[in-house]
């Protein structure tokens, strides 16, 4: 994918996390961590495309992942690289062992360097939801256990309760343009 951006010469971004202007590197600026089926095609789109829109680098899965690479080495390399990272909790985010990867990861790494942010949001659920003070992610959680193990689960939670006292934003469905203004 290849934009100009005002100032620059030509930017490529690659599905690498990185981005070539007269042969420097640098990652994304943000990643969009979220769970497809629920806002792929809502929010997360929308947040994506206005976010490039900006000039921003952002990586969005299916849009920086190039065919034939490997998932898993690609986003842990994309979520590496980035400074910024955009949690969109859904109802179904707890569902996926993805998800829950990139989060623990994305607070591993927000705790070894003060300058990475954290973005919540918190899309058609509750701030008790992620706090699993609530039985929607609980109950995504349980079914975890027997796939991944107590230990992991363990951590999944430990995470999402310390996600959940950042203050985000609470979204609805039709409140996205609440997100940006």
């Amino acid at each position: 994918m290849k934009r100009k951006r005002e100032g620059e010469g030509r930017a490529t971004v690659t599905g690498t996390g990185s981005s070539h202007d007269g042969g420097s590197e640098r990652g994304y600026e943000v990643f969009l961590s979220f769970r497809g089926p629920d806002t792929r095609l809502t929010m997360a789109d929308c947040l994506y495309n206005d976010l490039i829109c900006a000039g921003i680098r952002v990586f969005k899965d299916n849009e920086e992942l190039r065919f034939g690479e490997e998932i898993e080495g690609g986003l842990l390399q994309a979520i590496n690289d980035s400074r910024i990272y955009i949690l969109i909790f859904s109802k179904d985010y707890a569902s996926s062992k993805w998800c829950l990867r990139e989060l623990a990861r994305i607070v591993e790494l927000k705790r070894a360097n003060a300058e990475k942010v954290i973005l919540p949001v918190f899309y058609d659920v509750d701030v008790d939801d992620v706090k699993l003070k609530t039985k929607l992610y609980r109950k995504a959680l349980r079914k975890h256990k027997s796939d991944y193990g107590k230990d992991l689960v363990k951590k999944w939670k430990k995470t999402l309760r310390k996600v959940a006292r950042i203050r985000g934003r609470k979204l609805k469905d039709h409140g996205y343009y609440l997100l940006l203004h």
